[in-house]
């Protein structure tokens, strides 16, 4: 495996968790514009880099990487005012949302003897 089909991994597991709680609008890996698929990548990159690092730091690093691109916190995604609901404290994020930055480390960490 490498680390962009570990991504992809995370990205679907992701995709099926929203769409469990009713979130339709997450696009496969392959429909995916670039900035998703980057942001996936550079996540599997951290926890691969920090294996006991918590979901909780793996959001801190993603809301910095998001406020280096340009984004600000927004009641819905929205890739061209760069606004997510998500860019928020963790302690202020749902249990529903913070669940998926525990599913991401869990995918990671699962398949890091995969990649080669």
């Amino acid at each position: 495996m490498t680390v962009e089909q570990v991504a992809k991994v995370a990205h679907e597991i992701n995709k099926v968790y929203c769409e469990a709680l009713g979130d339709m609008s997450q696009p496969t890996w392959e429909d995916a514009p670039d900035w998703q698929k980057g942001s996936a990548i550079r996540g599997v990159d951290f926890h691969l880099n920090n294996p006991d690092a918590t979901p909780e730091l793996s959001h801190e690093v993603w809301c910095r990487d998001k406020a280096a691109e340009g984004w600000k916190w927004g009641p819905v995604k929205d890739p061209i005012k760069k606004e997510h609901p998500c860019f928020a404290l963790y302690s202020e994020l749902p249990l529903e949302q913070r669940v998926k930055d525990h599913l991401f480390k869990q995918v990671a960490n699962s398949l890091k003897p995969y990649i080669q």
